[in-house]
């Protein structure tokens, strides 16, 4: 895994990922070649660096880690390490209060020192991910905790398009509010 450079970013010719919380859209692109498009879940609290905020970290990381390739579909994670349950509507019934991350990891670290990277905004320490959620919760909309939420069909394509060392350019656009 290479780890990518600021000055080289976004890359020419490799595949990155955007994810637009504003719009709450994750772009997979190839140069500038746009692939595909999904709706995401950022966090409720908004944006920010801060660890212990809930919020979505903005700027550029990359993937440095991708969990779970040997899972089925609905697998339940904590602590990164699969559980060995499967997600269900009577497993959620017994454990309300529990932040699911189902199926696929893909763990963000930062690139921007003193920004997402290092001391108390470090994205990797602040366990910020991209992975599945259930079905009945809602995509395009922010909900949660500071990850990026995908459905499990969107997360197990973008877990085979951005292996370890993909750049990811978290962002937010002003609003026309």
């Amino acid at each position: 895994m290479r780890t990518p450079r600021l000055a080289e970013l976004p890359p020419a010719e490799g595949v990155w990922l955007e994810i637009d919380v504003t719009r709450q859209q994750l772009i997979c692109w190839r140069g500038e070649q746009r692939l595909e498009a999904w709706p995401v879940s950022t966090a409720l609290a908004g944006t920010g660096q801060q660890e212990g905020s809930g919020q979505t970290p903005l700027g550029w990381h990359y993937v440095r880690a991708a969990i779970g390739g040997d899972q089925p579909v609905g697998a339940v994670f904590r602590g990164r390490r699969p559980t060995g349950e499967t997600y269900s509507a009577e497993l959620a019934a017994a454990h309300p209060g529990r932040d699911w991350i189902l199926t696929r990891i893909l763990w963000l670290c930062g690139l921007e020192s003193g920004s997402n990277r290092g001391g108390a905004v470090d994205s990797q320490r602040r366990y910020i991910y991209l992975h599945g959620t259930p079905p009945d919760q809602p995509m395009g909309v922010p909900r949660s905790h500071g990850c990026v939420r995908l459905r499990d069909e969107a997360l197990l394509r973008v877990f085979a398009l951005a292996p370890p060392g993909t750049p990811v350019w978290l962002h937010a656009l002003p609003s026309k509010a």
